[in-house]
């Protein structure tokens, strides 16, 4: 294998992806994404777009998942860190409705590689965060859906957060441990949880 080390998570279709840094008195290089090393690692996607946002501490986005069009997402974070977290939706999988979270930060140059089937969601623990990622389809307007990212049903402890869950998935009452309030879009605090939004 050449520039990066690929490790499995504890659920199946999500990696941990960690490149080789080059670095010496003057800085820094090392290759973010390289399609042979992927394939060579078991990692055969194809990406069609790359986002790109930046946000101030506290804001968490998520968590959300495509309906119709599900994509596959390569994320990672330029500058500051984060706690990325990835919850499996598919039906028929023996990890239905868990979830698993990394820290990526600009320091550790880690990247989460999250298969299709799942929902995603990201909470910003540094002043401010700039999160990258390639995806293997495009954006579809309107194929998107969410969940509650506090639902008691997933279980997701976000580090840092402080407060009591009071029935929804609203902001309020919620803060991280130095007082940085919880932030979230209009949308992100009216989705409903696991149970509710999948009724098999």
């Amino acid at each position: 294998m050449g520039q990066i080390k690929v490790t499995k998570a504890p659920i199946e279709g999500l990696y941990i992806i960690e490149p080789t840094v080059h670095g010496d008195s003057r800085g820094y290089f090392m290759e973010t994404y390289n399609q042979k090393d992927m394939r060579e690692a078991g990692l055969d996607m194809v990406f069609v777009q790359d986002n790109q946002s930046k946000s101030k501490k506290g804001v968490l986005r998520g968590l959300h998942f495509q309906k119709q069009y599900p994509q596959g997402k390569l994320v990672r974070v330029f500058e500051g860190e984060v706690f990325d977290v990835a919850v499996d939706l598919r039906k028929d999988s023996p990890t239905y409705g868990q979830w698993y979270g990394v820290v990526l930060s600009a320091e550790n140059n880690k990247q989460f590689y999250i298969s299709e089937g799942f929902a995603h969601g990201f909470l910003v623990l540094s002043d401010t965060a700039t999160f990258c990622y390639k995806c293997t389809d495009f954006y579809h307007p309107g194929d998107e859906g969410g969940l509650a990212w506090n639902d008691p049903a997933i279980g997701i402890q976000w580090p840092e957060v402080i407060g009591e869950y009071q029935g929804s998935c609203t902001a309020e009452g919620y803060t991280l441990t130095d007082g940085t309030p919880l932030n979230l879009s209009d949308k992100d605090q009216k989705w409903l949880g696991l149970q509710d939004t999948f009724q098999f």
